[in-house]
């Protein structure tokens, strides 16, 4: 499995900005109230980045021997995918946060305290749980064994000899 890209991160943070700063300008061009995310989703994605990084660091341990137990490579994985789909949903939305804080700041009118506190708090724990998956992501990786390389052409451009 690999990581997760930087790249990636930045495509889905910007698709969510233009989701949610979108969403808003549709609500607002039919004459209803603008989106408020409830107060419990950055709540629920703290959570999650605290779920994901407390599920990476028995991983860790066994990995370096400290706590005794053999790593078990399905569970090593599924928590690595589990965190790199943490990364990419908090990327979703932290930038889907930030563009409905975009749009509020470029209304005339200026937004209530409740409505601006919810947004720049989903955007921070958006940005939390991008950080939680990518160090659980780095806690999950398994170091290779020797038996791990695959044939192919060496240094001087030989094909190595299967073993």
């Amino acid at each position: 499995m690999k990581r997760t890209r930087p790249s990636v991160l930045i495509i889905a943070g910007l698709a969510g900005v233009a989701a949610g700063f979108l969403l808003d300008q549709v609500l607002t061009s039919m004459g209803r109230s603008t989106f408020t995310p409830a107060v419990t989703l950055p709540i629920l994605l703290l959570l999650l980045g605290l779920l994901v990084v407390a599920l990476a660091i028995p991983i860790r341990r066994a990995t370096k021997g400290t706590a005794g137990v053999v790593v078990n490579p399905f569970r090593a994985v599924r928590v690595a995918a589990l965190a790199k789909a943490s990364s990419i949903v908090g990327a979703v939305f932290g930038g889907a946060a930030a563009g409905l804080g975009l749009f509020l700041v470029t209304r005339p009118v200026v937004p209530s305290i409740g409505s601006t506190g919810t947004v720049i708090a989903t955007v921070v724990c958006g940005a939390g749980l991008v950080a939680a998956g990518l160090v659980a992501e780095h806690l999950c990786t398994i170091r290779k064994d020797d038996d791990d390389e695959h044939p192919g052409p060496d240094d001087a451009g030989f094909e190595r000899p299967r073993r």
